[in-house]
Parts: structure tokens; sequence; C-alpha cells
């Protein structure tokens, strides 16, 4: 709707909203040139997998993402939501459409017709990229396992299918419910499929309810689910092993579903009730039968009763029970820092590899228990865990050390994988490059984020070599290098440069041990 929605970790909001500044590196700017016009069974979620397809999840930190073009007038705010909603799958900073009368027209419905304002773009403003998609040529796709840049069209693939979710903040909207709900009403689900429906909102889930259509899903053989993150974080609906499932959400990273070694695709609410009506990979242009036309309603329900809105005052209580403990705190950076590497990972990883979700989450408040589990999905059998090796770096007065390659730290913006190596000992992570959010979260903790100058000095550094800084307090300065060296098991020496964009306040923040040992 025109809005530069920003994400970023939990302190980070904490901290704007007792009114100190948030900052981030001026971005570069992709803009996406949409023309022509989605055809029937085609969807928004297939826009957003297509251009998944070309940028990939690699090399877009600090990337802006602006939709523009005559195609844009043909998307609905919903579709241009969904679009928006999985930028965050780049690694881009944000992306953004205009405001012009079809945000209008939403807010109508909404009843905040009178809190909208035109927005778009500069004429002959410049971008950094260029991207062109014909809508007219966009086709069912599917983000394949285990990212969601590996795409491929539905018709490409083939084979059953055992569980299909439709739902999620990508895919759980009005639009996209009543959708599902119109194509099965009157038709079962291929038996041996569990389709689970999970309505993006209590609204959402009012208005199906009043107007029939949630009669119509269970009567399809649907089971409704609760409104929330659920199962795409692995709350629930953990499909059985060795099972492929079809899921309307925004990532299929390996083992988010709470399965290990699971086979999630990613697809739009078109492609996944064809898939759940034949129980199999199904391009919806198949079916045999019209795409329903969904219209969007003259008024929303909007439904508010369980926001608890601010004091007059602007203050609120902190509540902490025996299960709500202070989040621990850092110790200032050291200037003689001897680490030891704790792990050495490779591409890829995301906020769920390092800090998983699902049967955890009830230790979120609980770091000295949540810590256990970090990188929990590397542990194996017999050996010590990642929170074992890195507690006993840490007792052994050293520092604990990370070193990721492309794209550590994507995905959700989970600032527990941050505090929670933190606690652990961790003071470095090294890696070829880090995202936005992680980053900042790793600063808000006083980790330290390094990026190497030299790729290859990656395959130079193992799991348990030493990785030694001299004078590295003084080192730290915006745009200089930072020099260590590496000690391999056999005594071997080696020096390493590593870079990083580290503003002076960034470099502040670090060198105190983090944000919660500052007086802001």
């Amino acid at each position: 709707m025109g809005m530069l929605a920003i994400g970023a970790g939990g302190l980070d909001v904490a901290l704007a909203m007792a009114g100190q500044p948030f900052t981030i590196p001026y971005p570069k700017i992709i803009g996406v040139n949409l023309t022509g016009k989605l055809r029937p069974w085609c969807a928004a979620k297939d826009v957003i997998l297509k251009l998944l397809s070309i940028l990939s999840s690699k090399g877009n930190v600090g990337v802006i993402v602006e939709y523009f073009g005559p195609g844009v007038l043909t998307l609905p705010v919903p579709q241009r939501a969904t679009i928006t909603n999985m930028g965050a799958e780049f690694g881009v900073t944000t992306s953004v459409f205009p405001s012009d009368e079809t945000t209008k027209k939403f807010l109508a419905r909404q009843g905040r017709e009178g809190d909208w304002s035109p927005l778009t773009a500069d004429a002959g403003a410049e971008y950094d990229r260029v991207i062109d998609i014909d809508l007219d040529q966009i086709v069912p796709m599917a983000a394949c396992p285990s990212n969601p840049d590996n795409v491929k069209p539905v018709k490409e693939l083939s084979g059953a299918v055992d569980q299909v979710l439709i739902g999620s903040c990508t895919n759980g909207g009005y639009r996209d419910i009543a959708l599902v709900a119109s194509a099965l009403k009157g038709r079962r689900i291929a038996p041996g499929v569990t389709l689970g429906v999970a309505p993006g909102s209590r609204a959402v889930l009012e208005m199906i309810a009043k107007n029939g259509m949630l009669a119509d899903l269970v009567a399809a053989g649907a089971r409704i689910l609760e409104t929330g993150c659920g199962a795409c974080i692995g709350q629930g609906q953990s499909p059985a092993n060795d099972t492929i499932t079809c899921r309307t959400f925004n990532r299929n990273f390996a083992g988010r579903s709470g399965t290990k070694g699971d086979q999630s695709y990613l697809v739009s609410p078109e492609t996944a009730v064809a898939v759940a009506l034949t129980g199999r990979f199904t391009d919806p242009r198949e079916l045999g039968f019209e795409m329903p036309v969904i219209e969007e309603p003259e008024r929303y329900l909007v439904d508010d009763a369980h926001f608890e809105h601010p004091s007059a005052e602007g203050k609120a209580e902190i509540i902490r029970k025996p299960t709500i403990g202070e989040p621990p705190r850092n110790t200032p950076l050291p200037d003689q820092l001897d680490g030891v590497v704790v792990i050495k990972t490779g591409d890829k990883i995301s906020t769920d590899h390092i800090m998983p979700a699902g049967i955890y989450l009830k230790l979120r408040s609980n770091i000295p228990a949540y810590s256990q589990v970090v990188f929990e999905c590397f542990n194996e059998p017999g050996k010590p865990t990642f929170a074992q090796r890195a507690a006993a770096v840490r007792d052994g007065g050293k520092a604990g050390v990370i070193i990721g390659r492309h794209n550590y730290g994507q995905g959700s913006s989970r600032e527990h994988a941050a505090i929670c190596p933190m606690y652990l000992g961790i003071k470095v992570v090294a890696a070829l490059a880090i995202e936005r959010i992680h980053r900042a979260n790793l600063v808000n903790f006083g980790i330290l984020p390094l990026l190497f100058a030299d790729p290859a000095d990656y395959d130079r550094i193992e799991a348990e070599d030493q990785l030694v800084f001299s004078g590295l307090r003084s080192q730290l300065a915006p745009g200089a290098p930072v020099k260590g060296e590496i000690i391999s098991a056999d005594g071997s020496r080696k020096s390493v440069i590593f870079k990083h964009s580290l503003s002076a306040e960034d470099i502040r923040i670090i060198l105190a041990g983090g944000k919660l040992n500052l007086s802001l």
C-alpha cells in the first residue's frame, strides 16, 4: 500500500518505540516493470516465485525492490501483499508498490478511505537495475526443496502429494481462502491427502463463516487450522517422514516444517487446491473447470477486539513471571581476541538452522535452555553438540567463532539467532555475506560480523582452528580492514583480512558488548 515496511529485530523495534533512531545503510533500488495481466489460475505467488528464480536469494542485501508499470493496475492490494511479503526471501531490505486508486478502494473497504494518499515514483526515476515481467507469460510455479529460490514450473513436477496446507501471512487473505473454498464447493479432496486451511486473520475466518465458505471447506474434507504462524514455523502439522507437502507459505528451508529431511514445496492457493483435489502435482489450468471469480466484499470485517491500545501516558508495565527472565548481557569486546571456530557452515544458513522454532518456541524467554538447541540440525548422535562445544570454548577463556559462507542468517528476523550464540560465548561471525537483519541483531548483542576480504580464506579455515585478533578494538573503524591470524590444528599460521560495513555507531555498540550495555 506504499508503506516502506522494513524488518527489524525485537530490540531495534523496542528501542524505536522508545524514541531511539533506527538506521540502515542507504539501499540500492531494483525496479520491477510489470506489464500485461495474469491469466486464470496464475497467481501473485507465481509472480514472486518467478522473480525469485531471476534474483535468487543470494546477493540482494541492501536492496529495495520497487514495482511499477501498467501491470500494477491489474493487481488488487491482497495480491500485491503476497508479492511484497516474499521480498524477504530475496534478502532485500523491503519491497514496495505505489499507492494508487486500487489502494484507495481497498482502504475504503476497511472504512479507512480518509487515510489514503497517492504515492508513486517521480517521473524519470532511475534504478540500479530494471527487471521486466510480463504477467501474461506467468505460469503456475513451485519452489522446490529446500529453498524458496529453487523454482520450477508446476507442469514439470510429478508424483503423489500427501499434505496440502493453505494460509500463512503470504496467502491467508480473504481472496485466497475464498478462492479455495469456491473451487472445493461440491467436491472432495483426493483420498490420502491431508488438507489444512489456516485463515490469515480472525476477520477472514469470521467472513467465510458468515458467507458459508467455511462449511464448503469442511464439507470438502479440509481441516480448519488456527490463525497464526503455526505450521509455517513447524508448530503443528509437521509432515510424516518421506512424504511430500505443498504449502502456500513463504519459506521451505530444510527442517522448517518440523520434520528432518522434509520435502516441502511452496505454491499458490490455486495450485494448492489443484493438488488437494488430484492428490498429485497438478497445474491448476488442467483441472477442467473454470477458475472461480472472487469479488472483494463491499466492506471487510474489521476486528480489533483483541488489540490492547497504549495508555494516554504511553507507558506499559512489563510483567515478568518465572518463565520470563531478563535478557542476558554480553561482555565488552576484548582488544586481544583469542577465538576458536566452533562450527563452519555452508551457503544459505537461515535463522531456522541457527535457532529452530516449532516445539522449542516455548523456550524463547529462557535463554539458558533455548541456547542448548543452537544449530541443533547439525548435531550428530554421540558427539558433543554445538552448544556443548561453544560452552567449553567459553568456559576455557576463549571466544567462540562461527564461520559461514553466502547468505548467512537469511530468513526470519529471529533475534534469538544472535542472543543464544552470544550467551554461549560467540564473539565473531565471519562469512562471505551476512543478511541485513541478522547482521543488525549480531551488532545489537555485541557479536562482531565480519566478511572475508578474500573468498578463498573461507576455504583456509576449518572448525576447531583458532582465529586470533590483536589490537582488535583499535582496528575497528568505519571502512577499515580488520587483520587476524588463523592458527590451524597443525600449528601453521596464516594471516587473514576481513572487511565490514559497520558504522561508527555499530562499532560503539560492539565495543560495549551490545546495546543493553549502553546508556541510550
